[in-house]
């Protein structure tokens, strides 16, 4: 297998779905084999738009296609589960977007019934792929930070009509936690690890969900992680990362290719533009390469986003869920 051209199956056909599929076009030996929505006419409309072979209205045939090799579940998150376990018991490799599942619980049954049936399965936390995240851990790595001290994450915006059901249904899994939030926590584990101690609040929505989000990680080393999501208001969207000797800033979309590295080695002003590798497309090739190259290895797991790496991030997303008082339908099943 380890010069076959992956054939990849899109499971669900929303704004993700188009970027993902837009960016296959990048890598030379993956192409869309098939793409699966409920709607026949969205099915159509997406394989027009972004040539697939094959189009299904139901997840069952996409699931049962013996031609496709490995499905990207990008659907909402509270379908996660049931849309990555349909996929498992028909023994196909899966790369789920991200937030993973709903629950930790969620979580280690679908880690269970991928080992189970001995087929590759990786949460598609994409900003961990790209150039950015990599040359960041490098500073990081490099102590040119020294002792990394705390981390400031904001990530906010106010939905434009129409709102897509998904933002603000608890059913879904939706708040501003699961869909943008999880960017915050995943950074600030990846700079310092998991926290000793958690605390966070919320604003609710009138469907009960959170509307914002505040959470506190402090760690035994006295190092601190500020992190806050909104759906109340346009915020920066931007990272601070700082240590003993400096700080670094990752600006606007940090959790994007398209955000620029900022290193402060000393004082505000004494600013260094790190610089990175440009990006074609919207960068989801990088997490779809690494996928493709991992089948081709017959890997069943990521030696990058690993599933302890998908446990940690979920358990650590429970834990803020139970502090700030946020739950959904799947967490009493």
């Amino acid at each position: 297998m380890m010069n076959k051209k992956i054939r990849w199956g899109i499971l669900g056909t929303g704004r993700i779905a188009q970027k993902f599929a837009s960016d296959l076009k990048y890598i030379e030996d993956a192409e869309l084999h098939a793409v699966a929505s409920r709607s026949k006419t969205n099915a159509a409309i997406f394989a027009q738009l972004y040539p697939a072979a094959l189009q299904y209205d139901d997840y069952h045939t996409l699931a049962k296609d013996p031609q496709t090799d490995i499905i990207y579940v990008a659907t909402p998150h509270g379908l996660h589960f049931e849309h990555v376990m349909l996929c498992l018991q028909h023994g196909k490799a899966v790369l789920c977007e991200k937030a993973f599942a709903v629950n930790s619980s969620q979580t280690k049954s679908m880690i269970a019934a991928a080992k189970e049936q001995k087929v590759f399965l990786m949460e598609a936390l994409w900003s961990k792929f790209t150039p950015q995240w990599q040359k960041m851990t490098d500073i990081i790595h490099s102590g040119q930070l020294g002792e990394i001290k705390n981390v400031i994450i904001n990530f906010g915006f106010v939905p434009q009509p129409p709102v897509a059901e998904r933002l603000f249904s608890p059913a879904l899994g939706g708040g501003t936690l699961l869909d943008i939030g999880v960017y915050n926590v995943f950074y600030a584990l990846s700079a310092l690890g998991k926290p000793d101690y958690i605390d966070a609040r919320m604003t609710p929505a009138s469907t009960g969900i959170d509307e914002q989000c505040a959470v506190l990680f402090r760690y035994n080393s006295g190092a601190m992680a500020q992190l806050f999501s909104s759906y109340c208001t346009h915020l920066a969207t931007e990272a601070d990362i700082s240590g003993s000797k400096g700080r670094l800033r990752l600006t606007h979309r940090f959790y994007t290719p398209d955000s620029t590295l900022e290193f402060y080695p000393g004082r505000a002003d004494s600013k260094v533009i790190v610089p990175v590798e440009q990006t074609e497309g919207f960068g989801y090739h990088y997490e779809a390469r690494h996928a493709g190259d991992c089948l081709r290895k017959g890997l069943t797991e990521s030696p990058v986003m690993t599933h302890a790496d998908t446990v940690l991030l979920m358990e650590t997303m429970d834990e803020i869920r139970r502090k700030a008082g946020i739950q959904y339908p799947a967490d009493t099943k």
